[in-house]
């Protein structure tokens, strides 16, 4: 009886594109906030990071692709799986700029120094390989 009721209940709400919709808006509703600041504030202390790091500073710009771009891009569900590469990206490359050095610390109240990036890395691995489901703006899945 019990396993009955499990199972109905599985049956009922298992739903793999209603989760990569839930996927989708929280990923690119959260990063798109990191854009925002950076559309609203500018991006001169990346510049400046880049430039110290000997990396021509106009592939700063590319933040806008990253945290920008990528995250409506998810959201409206297109090019999920390229917008979540170009995410993967992003913060690879803001790991090695700001990151680097807390890649095994803890912060203050003991999570990993890295989490909210790893976050936002893992999400985007997981999208990468579900794909944007059915709730897209693009009826054609090529699209997708």
């Amino acid at each position: 009886m019990v396993k009955d009721l499990l199972m109905g209940f599985n049956r009922r709400f298992y739903n793999v594109d209603v989760a990569a919709l839930l996927l989708r808006l929280t990923l690119g509703g959260l990063l798109l906030f990191h854009g925002w600041h950076k559309v609203h504030g500018g991006i001169g202390f990346i510049l400046g990071m880049l430039s110290e790091h000997g990396v021509p500073s106009f592939i700063g710009y590319g933040i806008y692709l990253g945290e920008v771009v990528a995250p409506i891009l998810i959201i409206l569900g297109i090019f999920c799986r390229l917008s979540a590469l170009t995410v993967i990206g992003t913060m690879i490359v803001a790991w090695l700029l700001v990151d680097i050095g807390n890649t095994f610390h803890l912060n203050d109240v003991g999570a990993w120094a890295l989490e909210d990036l790893m976050f936002y890395v893992m999400m985007s691995v997981v999208l990468f390989f579900t794909g944007s489901g059915k709730y897209s703006v693009m009826s054609d899945s090529a699209w997708r």
